[in-house]
């Protein structure tokens, strides 16, 4: 098990869709072999450059747009700020023109049919997700970087040393639920609060709350754009987005102008529960129809799981005066733990883990955040992180063509209700007669994925991928 300190904000990052390991992994990895040729000296020398991926990269990796995301790391692009708008254009003017200009700076003849190869035949050892790039430098020997995209936008380099963020000493160690529930007791803290303490190893208390007000403005303004977008999704399934309708029907007649006054016209609208729960899922297909579409997006711990978190904590919003702040914060640092623990015991790659690395986490993490922002006790908050993946052991990834659209899109809603649900029951629970540990489900999370058919690990060799018929243009 890792000891690594892991930070709220390397769980919730701001990125692109449609996928943390195969989009945002691979285009930190261009961005840091970019910083390798300028440290070298060896940028303007740089006459070519190839990229090889391998293993699920390779297979679907055209789907999930690596092939886009490398070659935006390549010039030099960031996911959080880079124009979502532009991206096409970019990546049309490459194709066109046969030429990148590496960082912004340096051009190259560079053709992405010839130059990134996809080796789907081919697996690297330690991570399904691996990829190589190659540069031929003017006078000098070529340079090789190989790079692993470990799950929720992680990566790391073949043969680096042990990451600085793992020198990084927190006030309370944490690696397992169990340590995190030794200090919640010994000092009396919630989650969020030991959360927020061990964030001051990096940064002032108001710069870490400042940073997760802003990931969750993304997130909103990711949820408001997704149900007031129509039309169809890109990738060739001809997919047809939902949450615009959606929206539609629940709002009716009424007139809003933003976001705020949107969130008042669903208030409004009563707490039916057909009525919640039908929010609760045009949140989740908001988010992931936005993912799908190249859209902004934050890691909830990844891409493809992205609308759970958003939809759970809209839902406390709009449906449990869960409206300020300080909610809001303490919402999204007790679901950054979750995640870590995670990470640190398991993993949140579905190439490593199949789907419940991905919607069982965020799943987790949601029911976990709901429970603390309830009044539950800290030990019931691990037990809704507990039950709500408990019932997602087992589930695969077969992404239909290799797109984070069927069926990941409506697995958000499905996670993101039974995120819901695991807080309710723990809320009305005693944690003391409690028979499975969140520990317990981390291990067994960890065991069940390394026991999974490589078929079902997001590489659409396997399950619906196989089994819905569908016919796909060349991608």
């Amino acid at each position: 098990m890792s000891n690594e300190a892991i930070s709220v904000f390397d769980i919730f990052k701001i990125g692109i869709g449609p996928s943390s390991s195969h989009t945002l992994g691979p285009w930190r990895a261009a961005q840091r072999f970019i910083n390798t040729l300028e440290n070298k000296k060896f940028l303007s020398k740089t006459k070519s450059v190839k990229i090889f991926l391998y293993g699920s990269l390779a297979k679907t990796g055209k789907g999930h747009g690596t092939d886009v995301a490398v070659q935006l790391g390549l010039c030099g692009a960031d996911p959080v700020s880079v124009e979502v708008t532009s991206v096409k254009t970019k990546i049309d003017g490459i194709a066109a023109t046969k030429k990148i200009v590496l960082n912004g700076k340096h051009e190259i003849s560079f053709d992405p049919a010839k130059e990134i190869e996809f080796l789907s035949s081919e697996t690297l050892p330690f991570h399904p997700n691996g990829l190589t790039f190659v540069a031929e430098i003017e006078g000098e020997n070529s340079i090789a970087e190989t790079f692993y995209s470990i799950g929720g936008g992680f990566v790391k380099k073949e043969g680096e040393e042990e990451s600085v963020l793992q020198t990084v000493q927190p006030s309370f160690p944490i690696n397992t639920s169990n340590d995190l529930l030794h200090w919640c007791m010994k000092t009396g803290l919630s989650v969020s609060e030991v959360v927020l303490e061990n964030e001051t190893c990096w940064r002032t208390e108001k710069e870490t709350t400042d940073g997760v007000l802003h990931i969750w403005k993304t997130m909103k303004e990711c949820i408001y754009k997704g149900c007031h977008t129509t039309g169809i999704l890109p990738g060739g399934l001809e997919v047809k987005r939902r949450a615009f309708d959606l929206n539609k029907k629940l709002i009716g007649e009424n007139v809003y102008s933003d976001y705020d006054s949107w969130v008042e016209t669903i208030r409004n609208g009563g707490k039916d529960f057909n009525y919640i729960l039908d929010w609760v899922s045009c949140f989740a297909l908001a988010v992931n129809e936005e993912n799908a579409s190249f859209g902004r997006v934050v890691t909830a711990p990844t891409n493809g799981a992205a609308g759970v978190v958003p939809a759970v904590l809209q839902y406390y919003i709009c449906f449990c005066d869960g409206a300020n702040e300080q909610k809001i914060i303490q919402f999204l640092l007790t679901a950054s733990e979750i995640g870590s623990i995670f990470k640190k015991g398991a993993t949140l790659s579905a190439a490593m883990g199949g789907c419940q690395a991905e919607i069982g986490v965020s799943s987790s993490m949601a029911a976990a955040a709901l429970t603390e922002c309830m009044g539950g006790t800290q030990r019931q908050v691990l037990m809704a992180a507990e039950i709500a993946m408990e019932h997602h052991l087992g589930l695969t990834c077969d992404p239909i063509g290799g797109l984070v659209q069927i069926p990941c899109i409506e697995r958000n809603t499905m996670g993101s209700i039974k995120a819901i649900t695991a807080s309710q029951l723990a809320l009305q629970s005693s944690p003391d007669f409690a028979k499975v540990s969140l520990d317990a489900v981390v291990k067994t999370m960890w065991d069940t994925a390394r026991d999974m058919d490589n078929k079902y690990k997001e590489t659409a060799d396997g399950g619906l991928a196989l089994n819905v018929p569908l016919s796909l243009p060349e991608c």
